[in-house]
């Protein structure tokens, strides 16, 4: 099938069934952001070091936070294209429409990044069995270096993405670009939960 089908079949798709598509298109990359993550851990262990073997439940932990939050992210592109247009109009300014986007992305950043950690934390620690003193100190030592790590990466991808993707493309491109994103989160939560683990034996 050529990419151009797979284009149209997605457009379709999009305007038939958009938070269904979303949903399947998230799970589907945020899934295979901790494919990767597992298999580079894998690949990267030390020579004197246990090879881990592969989880699927949490690869599919993975996927389920991806098909559940991505719908709302389509939501919330879709906010931030009605509050902040930077369509070509005879009164929006090339200036006028520079605003807009930079008022989107500090949007996307300030309101939308936090939660999205906050909740991707909280769901990891659930899914996981993890009691809430475990969560809590998930919070405690990722939260805030993650978000930091955040705003240092994702803005540059965001401008990229409000610019020039059109409202359907936009959970897709974030998703792809979120390939990277989830192995890094893949990584630290991992590394969390096996330092909660070596103190707690009995989870």
């Amino acid at each position: 099938m050529s990419s151009f089908a797979v284009a149209r079949a997605y457009h379709q798709s999009f305007h038939t069934y958009p938070s269904i598509t979303l949903a399947c298109i998230g799970g589907t990359m945020n899934g295979l952001g901790d494919v990767v993550a597992q298999v580079s851990q894998m690949i990267f262990t030390k020579a004197h070091e246990q090879r881990p073997s592969y989880d699927f439940h949490r690869t599919f932990r993975f996927f389920c936070f991806g098909f559940a939050i991505s719908p709302w992210i389509g939501r919330w592109n879709k906010f931030l294209e009605c509050r902040f247009p930077i369509r070509r109009t005879s009164t929006n300014s090339s200036r006028g429409r520079a605003k807009s986007l930079a008022k989107r992305v500090a949007c996307d950043q300030i309101f939308m990044a936090p939660i999205g950690l906050a909740l991707f934390l909280g769901s990891m620690g659930l899914m996981e069995g993890r009691n809430l003193s475990q969560i809590q100190e998930k919070y405690k030592d990722l939260y805030k270096p993650a978000l930091i790590t955040n705003w240092q990466v994702w803005p540059v991808a965001q401008l990229v993405n409000f610019r020039f993707m059109p409202l359907p493309y936009r959970v897709p491109f974030q998703s792809t670009c979120g390939v990277f994103w989830t192995l890094y989160l893949s990584i630290i939560n991992s590394n969390e939960d096996q330092k909660q683990d070596r103190r707690d034996p009995s989870n």
